[in-house]
């Protein structure tokens, strides 16, 4: 079974949101300042928002001392009164000052806390903008090669998950990292204003409630780290059934397939159930330890209050501060977990910024009005690996010949294209187009010299008309229906309902294979380039259709220098030269009627192939 390759940077939250399992960065310095680099043109921003945040904190911490001292006035003036002390009544004067006090205390720290996040908001968002900039151009420099050695999805997900997860980091996070340190910092600085002795007896309980629960939180790992591995698993396995469905129908394996699902989900079963047990006791325990402390402080503060050494209403700021202290250090401990896996985020991001570039030196140019289309290959050798594919290739094309190319798979024929258009750079040798070394022209201007239609048809969500123009720059609307015209796509067009304007949808699914087809080759014949490849364009229609796409393609090779890569040698006949390729190597070459005549390879597939077709 295949398994889903799972690329989140963070891994499912235990009981009170503890983090576990996360993504842990390879070098933590380097990417952190690196990533710091990239907030530098916003530092005014930064510091403004850490003043923000100490003001805003500030007030919001001293909010319950000044409800104590409100406590404590009430207090003492009802105790007076309930003692006869003659005189005695509760100032409420003090009392209104006091809660006037309080609100404006919040109201401003509200005012400060909105300010902080609106301009964090705007420093994260600059921020991904910038690395998202840089890895969009970083994209159009990379070489194929790069493609072929990394997953589609791998660069996906860094291009996508990776960025998201920064910006959330450094919108939320970030700034709830900054509040809940500063918080922390100013509780600790109330409570040892209010009493040190009652400070101490809260400092002990947090290393107590650590030593408790650290065992439990490595247990835990263990099976929310098994958790996601199975749920990998079953999401692959879901995912397989789903997109092969009709296949496990037609095979009758539906019997098979709900048994596998059923013991993968018993055992996502058992290690959800167990990661979520134990993760649930550490809550319960640290609120048990949190509990004596809050007795021991209501003792101690009792003595302390009937000794005069402190306030009725600082023993209640005091419990306050106590209550509030636990969540700003659980943030904190989330929040840093958090980030480190943000900076691996970011350490992808830049692994994908700092892949080794397409090198482009060339200088020269050729006009594309004036250019012949002339192709030779000199000693041109070639491999993916070490082992060379194509050796000592030599060839000669004429402008406006037809050279097709043949053989079995792996033969080197589309590779044979790739290095025509500079996607792979040669081992040793050089490819001339009228006489002038690719190497030494920009990949810009070789690949404006080709027109390419591929077996696999690359349409985009949009319009008919603008999948054509993606052809030519500023094509006209008169240009683009005669390209169509050109290509036989014309008829079908004219037959939607929207025509020209008919919006392709995701895989361009509304519209045939053939269509498609047909479509990418008008693409091709608006670009109007000296040159063509066509690669298999007709290996996934039927016959009538590839009657038509050839019909098409004959219109587009037209006076242009072209290289067909062909399995079906009944559509290759007329070309002028047909190269026969296995293993790198040109085997056989010349017409088709001289290599029949050869009774060679392309002879022996050539009657492999026709015998075929007469049977079927």
């Amino acid at each position: 079974m295949s398994k889903v390759n799972k690329t989140t940077n963070q891994a499912p939250r235990g009981h009170g949101g503890m983090m576990v399992g996360l993504e842990k960065p390879k070098n933590i310095k380097k990417t952190l300042f690196r990533l710091l680099g990239y907030l530098k043109p916003r530092n005014f921003k930064i510091m403004s928002v850490i003043i923000l945040a100490i003001l805003g904190t500030s007030f919001a911490v001293i909010g319950p001392k000044v409800m104590g001292n409100t406590i404590t006035v009430l207090f003492e003036g009802s105790y007076d009164l309930l003692s006869g002390v003659p005189g005695a009544a509760i100032d409420f004067n003090a009392v209104g000052q006091l809660l006037l006090l309080l609100a404006g205390l919040y109201v401003l720290s509200s005012l400060f806390l909105f300010f902080q996040t609106y301009i964090m908001a705007s420093v994260a968002q600059g921020t991904v903008y910038d690395l998202r900039e840089a890895v969009f151009n970083k994209m159009n420099k990379l070489p194929l090669t790069y493609f072929d050695e990394n997953s589609y999805g791998d660069t996906l997900s860094r291009v996508t998950n990776d960025l998201d997860m920064i910006g959330t980091t450094l919108q939320q996070s970030l700034t709830q990292f900054i509040t809940s340190f500063i918080t922390i910092i100013g509780i600790l600085i109330m409570m040892l204003w209010i009493s040190p002795l009652l400070t101490i007896i809260t400092i002990v309980s947090i290393p107590l409630s650590i030593f408790i629960i650290k065992p439990l939180i490595k247990r835990s790992q263990i099976y929310f780290q098994k958790q996601q591995n199975t749920l990998g698993e079953l999401n692959g396995h879901i995912e397989e059934m789903y997109t092969g469905h009709e296949v496990v129908t037609a095979f009758g394996r539906e019997g098979s397939s709900i048994n596998e699902f059923k013991d993968v989900n018993e055992e996502l079963f058992k290690a959800g159930s167990k990661a979520q047990f134990i993760s649930g006791i550490i809550m319960p325990l640290m609120s048990f330890v949190g509990n004596l402390s809050y007795v021991l402080i209501s003792i101690v503060g009792g003595i302390l209050v009937t000794q005069r050494a402190i306030s009725i209403g600082d023993i209640q700021a005091f419990i306050t501060y106590s209550k509030q202290l636990s969540q700003p250090i659980t943030q904190t401990a989330n929040i840093a977990n958090i980030i480190q896996s943000t900076i691996a985020a970011a350490e992808r991001v830049f692994e994908l910024i700092d892949a080794e570039e397409e090198i482009d030196i060339g200088t020269k140019e050729i006009a594309q009005l004036n250019a012949k289309g002339t192709v030779e290959f000199k000693d041109v050798t070639f491999g993916y690996g070490k082992e060379p594919l194509i050796k000592n290739l030599n060839l000669s094309v004429e402008s406006g010949q037809t050279i097709a190319i043949v053989g079995p798979t792996g033969a080197g024929k589309t590779t044979l294209t790739n290095l025509l258009m500079r996607f792979y750079e040669l081992d040793s040798g050089s490819i001339l187009i009228d006489n002038i070394d690719i190497s030494k022209l920009s990949r810009q201007t070789l690949r404006k010299q080709f027109g390419m239609v591929l077996q696999d048809t690359w349409l985009f969500n949009g319009t008919i008309k603008e999948n054509i123009a993606y052809g030519k720059e500023k094509a006209t609307d008169e240009e683009i229906y005669q390209a169509a015209r050109t290509a036989r796509a014309d008829q079908f067009i004219q037959t939607l309902p929207e025509g020209y304007d008919t919006i392709l949808n995701e895989e361009a699914s509304n519209i045939s294979t053939g269509q498609k087809q047909l479509i990418t080759i008008a693409r091709a014949i608006l670009s109007d380039s000296p040159m063509m490849i066509l690669d298999e364009a007709t290996s996934s229609v039927d016959t009538r259709t590839e009657i038509l796409i050839q019909q098409a393609m004959n219109n587009l090779m037209k006076e242009r220098t072209s290289f067909v890569i062909a399995h079906r040698l009944s559509t290759i006949k007329d070309a002028d030269v047909i190269l026969v390729m296995d293993k790198g190597n040109v085997i056989e070459q010349g017409t088709h009627d001289d290599l029949l005549e050869q009774d060679g390879f392309y002879a022996n597939l050539y009657n492999s192939q026709f015998n075929t077709e007469i049977a079927i």
